[in-house]
């Protein structure tokens, strides 16, 4: 068999033993187990921190640039309408179905054998960048737990392609994300009297405001801030006025503004009490004139610009999106892949860093 044939055919026996292992996020220990097993298999030394595994060029040189190739080992929680078993690797055609096969145990296991690729053997180590491979974990959380406890332990990173799946289409920047929690206030009383101040009727205004308020600033790639009311709750029985009602607000951000810049706009234009659970997801771009990115235009790709949130947001250097599989496979029933989007991204990522 071909080398190159061996490289991918070996990623797809990894990506079926990852599917047939639950890895729900925050419970990925068998999992980051299996991969810390093949890694030391293909003769690299491991380093794992929680469930987070990772492994660095064996002629890791500091005068060079570095280079991180990064994908997430966790899935999300497999919906009740799949028609096969998330959790059996099932090969129908040129299709893998299976729980995170799609996002992202393509890019996942893609990745691997391109670092296997590279740092297999001495004569390689003449190149003009170093690499790491980093398998990260609680990424559908962005939990504390995952890339953020890993980044500090890591050599300088110069650009990171995260294996996301896109297409094989570079996505230069992507949206961030701020979840706000909003709380209206009234005081109670009978609903039979006319008394007590109803707190849905206070927070009605501000749910108009979030409905309709356009942010300003527009992103050529991203677009406008997209802010959207999500849940609301209030009341304990249908004979009691409300004395609060609470609102939560998913926002994606763009590039043009810092998730602290929108929460302070929000502030300013609601009545209720307003809380970010977090300000750490922020909208992420790679300027188009890095030379990664000229590198991808070069070989016919098309930059675009993502809606959907990565670890890119936790990273604090330049990183694209860039994997096997389509964005919208991911969390949805009978996720797959398909075999020739391996084969395919494995040959375009081996051409994008140099390799002939």
């Amino acid at each position: 068999m071909e080398r190159r044939e061996q490289y991918t055919q070996d990623a797809i026996t990894l990506l079926c033993r990852l599917v047939a292992t639950p890895s729900v996020s925050r419970s990925e220990s068998e999992a980051a187990t299996i991969m810390e097993q093949t890694i030391a298999g293909y003769g690299f030394e491991t380093h794992r921190e929680a469930n987070n595994l990772w492994v660095v060029d064996p002629w890791f040189d500091d005068a060079r640039p570095t280079v991180l190739l990064n994908a997430h080992i966790d899935t999300v929680k497999p919906v009740k309408s799949w028609q096969h078993d998330p959790f059996i690797p099932t090969i129908e055609g040129d299709m893998l179905y299976g729980l995170g096969s799609n996002d992202c145990g393509g890019g996942l296991v893609t990745l691997l054998q391109v670092f296997r690729r590279f740092c297999t053997d001495a004569a390689r180590s003449h190149r003009a960048f170093n690499l790491i491979y980093l398998a990260s974990a609680e990424e559908e959380v962005s939990g504390k737990n995952g890339i953020s406890r890993v980044l500090p332990r890591l050599p300088k990173i110069d650009v990171a392609i995260v294996g996301e799946p896109t297409g094989m289409q570079p996505a230069v920047a992507e949206k961030g994300l701020m979840v706000l929690d909003l709380k209206a206030h009234g005081k109670s009383g009978h609903a039979a009297r006319n008394e007590g101040v109803n707190a849905i009727y206070e927070a009605l205004e501000d749910m108009q405001w979030i409905r309709n308020y356009r942010f300003k600033k527009t992103s050529r790639l991203l677009g406008s801030v997209k802010m959207s009311l999500t849940m609301v709750n209030a009341g304990t029985q249908h004979n009691v006025i409300p004395d609060t009602c609470s609102m939560v607000v998913d926002i994606r951000t763009n590039e043009c503004y810092t998730n602290e810049e929108v929460y302070n706009i929000v502030c300013r234009h609601v009545k209720s009490e307003v809380s970010a659970r977090s300000f750490r997801l922020h909208s992420s771009h790679i300027d188009l004139e890095h030379p990664l990115v000229r590198r991808c235009v070069s070989l016919g790709m098309t930059p675009f610009g993502s809606p959907t949130l990565s670890d890119q947001s936790l990273m604090p250097f330049p990183s694209l999106k860039l994997g096997p599989g389509e964005s919208s496979r991911s969390h949805s029933a009978d996720e797959y892949i398909r075999i020739s989007e391996i084969e395919h991204a494995f040959d375009t990522y081996v051409k994008l860093l140099g390799m002939p």
